[in-house]
């Protein structure tokens, strides 16, 4: 197989730390300090507890999202299918299904939407930004028809609420769940041949597929294994609430962009790190934390969140000029 300038497992750390670039951390903490300062709430355990809650769903969604901007792609339906596949998971408890039916259930359906995404994108030929643009719209369509925009209540089941609501060793289940989904990522970017093969394609499709990588079923894949984990996140978000908001997910699409690129994950393909995911999702939960700490309207919460895409997006693309 031809080479392709993808990182090594041994560099995993390493190459996490590099390629998110140090003014990025520098500014993370920057961030931190500022927001001590600024707000003095900020640093007490209650809050630093609610930023890693706010964090969960968007490094889920995130790690695979990592997968597919590392591919070259792009997914706008993260947030739909999140809310999508939490309203199925709660419907199903309310009708009094078992958690682990109404659970593989809403994963199902997770698998099933990034599959969708994936042959539109493979088969029909159509551009993963319209594809998936389309099935946002499609799926978000069908929860505002199916709740006419009223919650769904009632996934209080004592077993489903231990996902979201319980602690472990006093850390929130959630959180430890997140860790383990960031090993699993990890494990299977850096140290499997799928992984490979992901990042082969993001730097050189043409490449990959004349070297017999079999593109499309790895595009397909990747996809599937976002979907997957936007409907885990779903279902973790409907636990800690215990119910399905239509509106949920409204806009995560653009904090798991952000969080990404933000931590190193090249828009161009073929650069990968999950370390600086983790670091652009809490980033992103700090962000939108602080500024309802500081009593910012809400309305200038899109703002700052799209000033921080255009900048992260145009660091990235500065990175890469300097390096040709």
């Amino acid at each position: 197989m031809a080479e392709v300038a993808v990182t090594r497992p041994r560099h995993a750390f390493k190459f996490g730390l590099a390629s998110g670039n140090a003014g990025v951390y520098i500014a993370f903490v920057v961030l931190l300090i500022a927001l001590g300062f600024a707000a003095p709430r900020f640093f007490t355990v209650g809050n630093l507890t609610d930023v890693l809650r706010q964090a969960v769903p968007i490094a889920v969604i995130a790690f695979g999202a990592t997968f597919v901007i590392g591919m070259r792609g792009i997914d706008l339906s993260v947030g739909s299918t999140l809310a999508l596949t939490g309203l199925v998971t709660a419907n199903l408890l309310v009708l009094g299904y078992p958690v682990p039916v109404a659970c593989l259930a809403g994963l199902a359906l997770g698998a099933f939407i990034g599959a969708i995404n994936g042959l539109l994108i493979t088969k029909i030929g159509i551009t993963d930004f319209i594809a998936t643009m389309a099935i946002m719209v499609v799926s978000r369509g069908v929860v505002m028809v199916y709740t006419q925009g009223i919650p769904i209540t009632g996934a209080s089941d004592p077993a489903f609420r231990m996902i979201g609501q319980s602690y472990l060793a006093g850390v929130p289940v959630p959180v430890v769940l997140t860790v383990i989904v960031f090993a699993a990522a990890f494990y299977l970017l850096y140290y499997t041949r799928f992984g490979r093969f992901v990042l082969s394609i993001g730097s050189n499709p043409d490449a990959a597929r004349l070297v017999g990588i079999p593109t499309d079923k790895v595009k397909i894949a990747v996809y599937v294994l976002a979907g997957v984990l936007s409907a885990f996140a779903g279902i973790m978000l409907t636990s800690r609430l215990e119910s399905a908001m239509p509106e949920a997910g409204q806009g995560y699409e653009l904090d798991v962009i952000a969080a990404v690129v933000i931590g190193g994950t090249g828009l161009s393909g073929g650069r990968a790190t999950l370390f600086g995911t983790v670091v652009g999702a809490v980033l992103m939960a700090v962000v939108r934390n602080g500024l309802n700490l500081l009593n910012v309207n809400t309305f200038w919460h899109q703002v700052v969140i799209g000033t921080i895409i255009l900048v992260a997006v145009a660091a990235d693309r500065f990175n890469r000029s300097r390096k040709m």
